[in-house]
Order: C-alpha cells, then structure tokens, then sequence
C-alpha cells in the first residue's frame, strides 16, 4: 500500500511559515536542496492546499527562467510532471499536472491507496496536513529542520493534533547544520 508522507522544511521552534507569513527554513543550501529532489522523485503524486499550490505555480513554468542553475531545472522538470490533487474551496480549476479534488481528503486518500500507481501520496502544507494528521492517514512525518527560531506563524504541527506514537526511521545532518528527521507512525 501507499504511504502517505508530510514533509517539509520547519524553524527549530516548529513553524513552517513565521509570523509575517514567509517561510520560516532559508532557501536550502545546494545539499539540502539536491536531497529534496531525490525525495520528491520517490512521490507518485501530490495533495496540496491552495495556498500551497499556488505557492508551487512558478514551478510549473520555471524551466523558461534562464537564471535557474541545473539542480532548479531538474526540480521544475519533475515537479511539472508530476500528478497533484489541489483542495481548495475557492478554486475552480487549476493549471498543468493537477485536478481538482473531488471529494474529501480521506475518499481522495483512499481512492489513491487502491490505484495500482507507484510512489508516495505526499501531503504539503500545515492546513491540509493537519487535517490529514487529525484522520489519522499519515504514515510518515519528514522534518527538515533549520537553525533557526522564528518565535510564532504556522506551526509544522496543528496544536488540536492527538497523540500519536513515532519510530524514528532515519536522520541526516547536513553540512549547513539542518537536521533531516524521518519518523514513521506506531500502528
């Protein structure tokens, strides 16, 4: 079965976003950066928020950016392929590789765990995640953590989440001294 995975980059004190709203990680170095490809390039499809998803958007073009060096071009190359499920209330159509979700967030789950595909269902954003989190659907939770604290904003984790029970999968520290941490969840 899929798993369904919620990774991200977050501040030392748990935020993916600070107070103003920018995002709390600094741009990742070219290590980090190189480690999230290979990581996307495990995913066979992608749930994301509107906010999420039209944060995204450039990447749906950048390959026409001339400025971005080789390792961008390779993400904006498989991340413009790759299938995603945007949920937004707002939104009645969205752009590329991606639909509409149809139903709710654990049908779109289910539906996608029964499909014969291959890679796994990765969950962006705090909003959508947290509300995965709350059905009880993530099977892995992957933090890129960065020395940073930036004091309040979205939090990596919604503070109505229960308790749930972690084995530690993997870790990596990288020579910018983020922290890469891979929990599986206890069922």
């Amino acid at each position: 079965m899929r798993s369904v995975t919620y990774s991200m980059g977050v501040s030392l004190d748990g935020y993916i976003a600070g107070p103003d709203g920018d995002i709390a990680a600094p741009p990742p170095d070219e290590e980090v950066f190189r480690f999230v490809i290979d990581e996307i390039r495990q995913v066979g499809v992608h749930l994301l928020g509107r906010r999420l998803y039209e944060t995204m958007l450039y990447w749906e073009t950048a390959d026409q950016d001339r400025s971005l060096d080789d390792s961008e071009l390779e993400w904006a190359a498989i991340w413009k392929a790759l299938p995603k499920v945007v949920f937004s209330t707002t939104l009645s159509a969205v752009q590329g590789n991606a639909r509409l979700a149809s139903g709710g967030l654990a049908e779109e789950i289910e539906r996608l765990r029964a499909e014969p595909a291959e890679g796994d269902i990765a969950i962006g954003g705090a909003t959508l995640a947290a509300e995965a989190a709350a059905l009880g659907l993530i099977d892995e939770y992957r933090a890129r953590v960065y020395p940073v604290l930036v004091g309040g904003g979205i939090p990596f984790f919604a503070q109505r989440e229960r308790r749930v029970d972690l084995e530690l999968a993997e870790t990596r520290t990288f020579s910018s001294k983020v922290v890469y941490l891979r929990y599986r969840v206890i069922r």
